[in-house]
């Protein structure tokens, strides 16, 4: 196919800012500069936090397969975050280092390690930069104290934002109702109930482990300064997108908008300047219970699931199964269904690689699909990019790659390729996986997969002998065991270790 033949489907993306979705062209040429709200590292993240880097891995790679440069950053914010939206109370960081009796500086070093092994197992990719708060509390107090005069006044607790000094606050919320109004706790002498903290002064008497000194005395900066701050230093200003999870929406990327305004000096001139000029939102991931937070406690992270034999890949993959912008139930029965998926498409493409006669399709690009590709995958190709390029819709991207996997009479080696090309953009590692790699032992499993193999070997002989009730023995003993024998798997899996 000739690149005069391929139709390429424009990019679309959703914008909070306008609530519609839009053709996206980057700013610079060819370059899109990405901004990704990170994890405050007082905690592991749990699988809700890691549905919006999922999103954002998609995104990125999306870019890429539209032939953009990307430069992304993802902050870690070590500093600053209180224990809820609120301009009271403990901040995070402080409180998770109290309730552990560690030094501040640890607790972030460790959920920062946990946090980053859980991107890369994952298939995440790294950002282009990972920015780090507290190496930028120099930046944002010369950010405040330009726009101090203007835009903030001072309290015995801290130096505040004054919302009402900006046009439109609170656009990208779309309005405030009384739940998140709820989420900001009174603090006495605020002017206005949005009115934010852009530098937190430590109480009198009391020291914290992360303070510094500023023209308003010493504290820390608020939680929101942080994000302006990095994306302008790393990305400048406007640059191209803004992402976090749909909570952000309401009251942190207001807050930041509003900074941003007040930062440039342009709210009379260019009233809709917001620092970026998109900013999307994934929604919650959510259980029979509601909308998974640590602040319920027994969040599930991305180890219990490894814990529990779930390859990490198995959850990526039932978070492309829905779109971004829903909501998506997470359950044992879909998480196992997800498995079951991901161990499909690894088995396919097992069985194309051991008929495949040697073309390095793990490098193919774009523009030699196109000019190259069999005609009957054609019209898969022309597919996934619409699918893709409509606002990242990977749930009608998926079942495009399945049929590309079971495509009769259609070359092996050009079928990876398409293949290699489509998980590129999905990023489920399908050319590496192997069907052993997604049997993870758990970790209070009481039997090996080698001890397993055996019974089944011993099981296996006692059928042919028509010994069913030594084969029934054995079954049920590996059953006691947490082995669930799958006799006539459609998948020849045989067995499986069942999720705690």
């Amino acid at each position: 196919m000739s690149q005069d033949q391929h139709s390429d489907a424009p990019l679309r993306l959703f914008n909070s800012l306008t609530r519609s979705i839009e053709p996206f062209a980057p700013i610079e040429p060819n370059h899109a500069r990405v901004y990704s709200c990170g994890p405050t590292v007082y905690n592991y993240a749990h699988i809700g936090n890691l549905r919006a880097y999922v999103f954002v891995d998609t995104l990125r790679r999306t870019l890429l397969w539209k032939g953009l440069d990307v430069t992304q950053i993802i902050n870690i914010t070590d500093v600053g975050h209180l224990t809820s939206d609120a301009d009271a109370g403990d901040d995070k960081m402080e409180a998770a280092a109290r309730a552990s009796a560690k030094s501040i500086w640890d607790i972030a070093a460790h959920y920062t390690q946990a946090f980053k092994a859980n991107i890369a197992d994952l298939n995440i990719m790294a950002p282009s930069e990972w920015t780090v708060a507290t190496d930028y509390v120099p930046q944002m107090i010369e950010f405040a104290q330009k726009i101090a005069d203007a835009h903030c006044y001072e309290l015995d607790s801290g130096l505040y934002f004054d919302s009402s000094t900006v046009p439109n606050y609170g656009a990208l919320a779309g309005g405030r109702d009384d739940a998140a109004h709820a989420r900001i706790d009174p603090v006495a002498g605020k002017r206005n109930p949005s009115d934010f903290a852009i530098w937190r002064k430590s109480p009198p008497g009391e020291q914290r482990q992360m303070e510094w000194d500023s023209p308003w005395g010493k504290g820390a900066p608020g939680w929101h300064l942080e994000c302006s701050v990095m994306s302008q230093a790393r990305l400048g200003q406007p640059f191209d997108i803004h992402t976090g999870g749909i909570d952000h929406r309401e009251i942190h990327h207001p807050n930041e908008i509003a900074q941003n305004q007040a930062y440039c000096g342009c709210t009379d001139t260019q009233p809709d300047f917001t620092g970026a000029r998109w900013w999307m939102h994934n929604n919650f991931l959510v259980d029979r219970q509601g909308k998974m937070s640590k602040s319920k406690g027994g969040f599930t992270t991305l180890f219990s699931l490894v814990d529990a034999g779930v390859h990490p890949i198995a959850y990526r993959l039932l978070c492309l199964g829905a779109h971004y912008r829903s909501e998506l139930e997470f359950s044992a029965d879909n998480l196992a269904a997800a498995l079951t998926r991901l161990k499909r498409l690894v088995m396919g493409v097992e069985g194309l690689k051991s008929r495949a006669e040697g073309i390095t399709w793990q490098s193919v690009t774009l523009d030699y699909l196109r000019a190259n590709l069999h005609p009957k995958l054609v019209p898969l190709l022309e597919q996934f990019d619409a699918a893709i390029a409509d606002d990242l819709m990977t749930p009608r991207a998926l079942p495009l790659l399945e049929e590309a996997i079971s495509m009769k009479k259609v070359p092996v080696d050009e079928k990876l390729c398409l293949i290699a090309a489509f998980d590129q953009a999905l990023g489920l590692r399908l050319l590496d996986l192997t069907r052993a790699e997604l049997r993870v032992q758990p970790k209070d499993a009481q039997i090996t997969p080698e001890e397993i193999e055996a019974e089944l070997e011993r099981r296996t002989a006692a059928r042919a002998e028509k010994d069913f009730a030594l084969s029934d023995e054995i079954r049920d003993a590996l059953i006691a065991r947490g082995v669930e024998v799958m006799d006539g798997d459609p998948l020849r899996w045989d067995w499986r270790l069942t999720l705690a």
